[in-house]
């Protein structure tokens, strides 16, 4: 029997490194300390499941202070402080009791704190949940991480009216992006474009609940639920529900779940089996809205789902992505959601200077349109009629032709995207290349 303990327990420590036992436990003291760097062991809740601490991003020197899943070989971050802004290695975060959790640069700058509390801290806790916890003198909960959310949304977390989770701005990148999701006062959940330079107010709604009763506030929704069996709904002020995920909610016990507002735009609801049995995984999807996010979004003022000039298709897995027409590079190589410059921009210095057939050419697509963007509208018009005007136009960049009418538009283009139903041929001018 006693070889039998000896061989249980060298099995589980084979399973369950010793640094990573050592961490588990049911509270953080005072004092304790992370720093950014490789070697600190994060807090881990008691089940093993959450981890807060650092993570490395992109290089080796800056580190985002988070929540995210401690058994998943790709990380996958559920929360972070500091506004999702990277800090360089060797900034420590620090449990105080009347400031709560301090993080400080290496020269000691204060960088972001959970902010002074009513009652000193008497310890923190990582819960099973991905809650992460300050707990006062009294046993009361002083802050929470589920009450101040970044993107995602964990079972037994609640938005509340006024709350709301904002998407990143790309997958590496953590501070705020241009998509918002949160519960309006009237009731409705909805989802926004904010413009980054303003961040006043929303811009285009794209996504709208309609739980919004203006007869009967009874009706109105007023939080946005995730429950612990992993079903999302809205609950209404009479206690009523509209419940948004699919029927057969797969078991929480089984798999983890998270809704993220994913860097461009999509609220998707994930989940991955907690197994390790089965090797590597990835998240899985099992609702999402809007169902073609490049259709959904309209800027009267913006760019889009994607940045200007560029273009918004649906993948495989409708998910958008967006790609530079033919004759556009990005601007910033690193965000392909981002602006389009043209590689040449139409130039009306040029006219006299010799034939147009001569410097432009066009290249032609179909099914893609950039609404909103127009000047002039031809009708009606001939495809190379439409074509002509353009090449003959100095400020067209971009002329689309449908059912005898040419619309000319001028640079930036916004809104791209790719639209089947349309049955449009879009000619993109393009500079000819010199021989």
């Amino acid at each position: 029997m006693a070889y039998s303990n000896i061989y249980s327990m060298l099995f589980f420590l084979l399973i369950f490194p010793l640094h990573t036992l050592a961490q588990i436990k049911d509270t953080i003291p005072l004092g304790s300390t992370l720093t950014a760097n490789e070697e600190t062991t994060p807090w881990l809740s008691q089940s093993g499941d959450f981890a807060f601490g650092f993570k490395q991003i992109q290089d080796q020197n800056h580190f985002l202070l988070c929540v995210y899943y401690a058994k998943i070989k790709d990380t996958t971050i559920v929360w972070y402080a500091n506004g999702g802004n990277l800090v360089p290695r060797g900034s420590i975060a620090e449990l105080n009791p009347q400031s709560g959790l301090i993080l400080r640069d290496p020269r000691g700058k204060m960088l972001w704190s959970t902010g002074r509390v009513v009652t000193n801290v008497a310890y923190a806790v990582m819960n099973n949940t991905g809650n992460f916890v300050l707990v006062g003198n009294d046993s009361s909960i002083l802050w929470e991480s589920f009450k101040y959310p970044t993107d995602t949304l964990l079972p037994t977390q609640i938005l509340e009216i006024d709350n709301k989770l904002n998407s990143r701005k790309s997958e590496s990148l953590f501070f705020p992006g241009k998509f918002v999701l949160r519960i309006m006062s009237n009731g409705n959940l909805v989802l926004n474009t904010q413009s980054k330079q303003t961040n006043f107010e929303p811009d285009s709604e794209y996504y709208n609940s309609h739980t919004s009763d203006p007869g009967n506030e009874a009706n109105s929704g007023y939080r946005l639920i995730f429950d612990e069996l992993g079903t999302v709904y809205i609950l209404k002020r009479n206690n009523q529900r509209l419940v948004l995920t699919p029927p057969n909610v797969p078991s929480t016990s089984d798999n983890y779940h998270r809704l993220s507002l994913d860097f461009d735009g999509v609220l998707t609801h994930y989940y991955h089996r907690k197994s390790i049995s089965t090797g590597k995984q990835n998240w899985t999807i099992l609702w999402s809205v809007p169902d073609n996010i490049c259709l959904a979004i309209l800027e009267e003022t913006g760019s889009g789902v994607c940045g200007y000039n560029n273009v918004c298709h649906l993948s495989e897995n409708q998910m958008p992505y967006c790609e530079c027409p033919k004759g556009y590079s990005l601007i910033d190589p690193n965000d392909k959601y981002g602006s389009c410059k043209p590689r040449f921009v139409p130039n009306c210095d040029e006219i006299g200077q010799g034939n147009p057939e001569d410097l432009y050419d066009f290249d032609v697509v179909t099914d893609v349109d950039w609404p909103l963007s127009d000047f002039e509208r031809i009708y009606p018009s001939t495809e190379e009629e439409c074509r002509k005007s353009c090449l003959e136009d100095c400020f067209c960049g971009v002329a689309i032709y449908r059912s005898n009418s040419c619309w000319k538009k001028k640079l930036p283009l916004s809104n791209g995207r790719v639209d089947t139903t349309l049955n449009v041929k879009a000619f993109l001018k393009i500079r000819k290349v010199s021989t």
